[in-house]
C-alpha cells in the first residue's frame, strides 16, 4: 500500500456518526525552465502535497456535503481540514442526488505512467535541454528574428483516495515537455510559430521535433493575406482538432446534460455525426497523457465509446451526475485538485484513426483552407445552441496542396453540422496535453469571412 493512500484510510478512523467521509491526498514535484539568449531567464522547482477531506451527512431532504482543504500534511494542518469539512457540512444544502462513490466492481487496469528519469535527470541536463532548444531555433533559418521562449517543463504526481464507503486508490504520473516559440521576419512583417515535444520523461523529448514545428509554423505564415469571404472545405491540423474535441467533450458530459446545457442533450442513439466519427474516451490507454488508472472519486477508469461510427452512444458521468440521470457512474469523474469537489468530464478523448496521411487528405479535399491555430474560442463557441465562430490563421489549401498564408479571417458553422460534415479523418495522431488526443481532420461547409 502506498503510503498516500495509508495515510489517507488512517484518517477515516476519525469519521463520527451519522457521518461519511472521504479523503483526497496528493503530492508531487515541478520544474519549469526558460530559457532567452542563451541564458537562464526562469527557473522554479517546487513540490507540494495537500490534502481534501469531504464530510457527508443525510438530512431529511437528502445529503448535505462539507468540503475543507490544507495545503500541508502536517498534523494540525489535517485536523484543522477536518474540522472545518465537518462544520462546512452543517451549512450545506441538502440535494437528494449527492451521494459518495462507492466500489462498482470494475478492475483497474494496469498501467505503467510514471518515468523516474523525471526526478533522477539533474537540473543541469534540463537546463541545457532549454538552452540548446532556443540555440536551435535562432540558427534554424536566417529569417528567425527573435525567440520569444524556449522552455522545459516536467512533473511527478501521485495521490490517494480513500472512502468510508470502501473506496481505495492510489496512482501517479509523471510527464515532460519543452516547447519554443519564434518570431520571423521580413522586412516590417513579424509572424510566429509554436513548436512542442511531450514525454513522460526528458529522455522522451525531441527538441528537433519541436524547433522544427515552432520555424516552420512562424516563416510559412510571411505574407499572410486577409483571405476572401467563402464556403467550403477546413482541414484542422492535429492541434486545432484536438480543441474541437474537447469543446465536444464538454458536451458530453452528464453534468451538462442533466442541467439542459449540451446541444447533445436527448439525442442519445441518433446519428449526431458523420460516418467515420468513432470517438472515445479511454484513459487507459497509456500512450494518452492524460491516461489514469482512476479517475477523481477513486472509481477504476474505463474505455468508454462515446459516439460510434456516427451514432451517440453514450455520455459520461460521475456519481453524483449519474444519479440525477438515473444511471452509474462511468468511471469519469474529474476536479481541479483536492479543494474541489467531483464533476463529470471526458478524461483522455481520441478519435478512431483513418486512412489517409495530411498530404494525402489535402490532395482529395483540392481546395479549402488549413487551420494551424485558432482564437476566441472561449467567446466564440457556445456549448449549448452549438454556435461555432472564431478567428484562425493558416494556408488556403489548391490544387491539392498547401498555398498562400492568411490571417484576419474567421470561421463559422455549427458544432452539430461540424460533426455530421466529416470528410475525411487522418491517420496521424498526435497525442497531446490536455484531455484530447488528435489527429488532421476536413470537414466540408465552413463559411470564411475574409475580404
Amino acid at each position: 500500500m502506498s503510503e498516500l493512500l495509508q495515510r489517507a484510510r488512517d484518517l477515516l478512523e476519525q469519521v463520527g456518526a451519522g457521518e461519511e467521509m472521504e479523503v483526497f491526498v496528493s503530492r508531487g514535484t515541478e520544474t519549469e525552465v526558460q530559457a532567452y539568449q542563451g541564458e537562464v531567464e526562469n527557473l522554479s522547482s517546487s513540490s507540494s502535497a495537500e490534502i481534501g477531506i469531504r464530510i457527508l451527512i443525510d438530512g431529511p431532504q437528502g445529503a448535505r456535503v462539507g468540503t475543507a482543504y490544507a495545503g500541508s500534511l502536517d498534523d494540525e494542518a489535517i485536523a484543522e481540514a477536518l474540522f472545518n469539512a465537518r462544520d462546512n457540512a452543517h451549512f450545506a444544502t441538502e440535494d437528494e442526488f449527492v451521494a459518495f462513490a462507492r466500489p462498482d466492481g470494475v478492475t483497474a487496469a494496469s498501467l505503467q505512467l510514471t518515468d523516474p528519469a523525471v526526478t533522477t535527470t539533474s537540473m543541469d541536463d534540463k537546463v541545457a535541454m532549454a538552452i540548446e532548444l532556443e540555440a536551435m531555433v535562432r540558427a534554424g533559418d536566417t529569417r528567425i528574428r527573435q525567440v520569444d521562449s524556449a522552455n522545459y517543463s516536467d512533473y511527478l504526481a501521485e495521490a490517494a483516495i480513500a472512502s468510508t464507503t470502501g473506496i481505495a486508490a492510489a496512482f501517479d504520473r509523471s510527464g515532460s515537455y519543452v516547447s519554443v516559440e519564434a518570431i520571423a521576419s521580413d522586412g516590417d512583417e513579424d509572424q510566429t510559430g509554436w513548436g512542442l515535444s511531450v514525454g513522460r520523461a526528458p529522455g522522451d523529448l525531441s527538441l528537433e521535433t519541436a524547433a522544427r514545428d515552432a520555424i516552420r509554423r512562424a516563416t510559412r505564415m510571411l505574407g499572410a493575406v486577409k483571405a476572401p469571404s467563402s464556403k467550403g472545405v477546413a482541414v484542422f491540423d492535429p492541434r486545432t482538432a484536438a480543441t474541437l474535441w474537447s469543446i465536444m467533450g464538454g458536451a458530453l458530459s452528464g453534468d451538462a446534460v442533466v442541467r439542459g446545457r449540451s446541444f447533445f442533450a436527448g439525442r442519445l442513439g441518433e446519428v449526431v455525426a458523420s460516418e467515420l466519427v468513432t470517438l472515445i474516451d479511454d484513459p487507459t490507454d497509456a500512450r494518452h497523457f492524460a491516461a489514469s488508472i482512476y479517475d477523481s472519486e477513486g472509481l477504476a477508469c474505463r474505455r468508454n465509446e462515446l459516439i460510434r461510427a456516427g451514432y451517440l452512444q453514450q455520455f459520461v458521468y460521475d456519481t453524483v451526475s449519474g444519479r440525477r440521470a438515473g444511471t452509474a457512474s462511468t468511471g469519469n469523474a474529474v476536479r481541479g485538485g483536492v479543494a474541489g469537489s467531483p464533476s463529470a468530464g471526458c478524461r483522455a478523448l481520441q478519435l478512431l484513426p483513418g486512412d489517409y496521411d495530411q498530404d494525402e487528405i489535402f490532395r482529395r479535399v483540392g481546395h479549402g483552407v488549413f487551420v494551424e491555430s485558432l482564437t476566441g474560442v472561449h467567446s466564440g463557441v457556445n456549448p449549448i445552441s452549438g454556435d461555432f465562430s472564431v478567428g484562425i490563421t493558416g494556408l488556403m489549401i489548391r490544387d491539392g496542396v498547401l498555398a498562400e498564408p492568411i490571417r484576419e479571417v474567421t470561421i463559422a458553422s455549427t458544432l452539430q453540422r461540424m460533426l455530421l460534415d466529416v470528410m475525411f479523418v487522418g491517420s496521424d495522431v498526435q497525442w497531446l496535453p490536455g484531455t484530447a488526443a488528435a489527429q488532421t481532420i476536413a470537414i466540408d461547409g465552413i463559411v470564411l469571412s475574409g475580404s
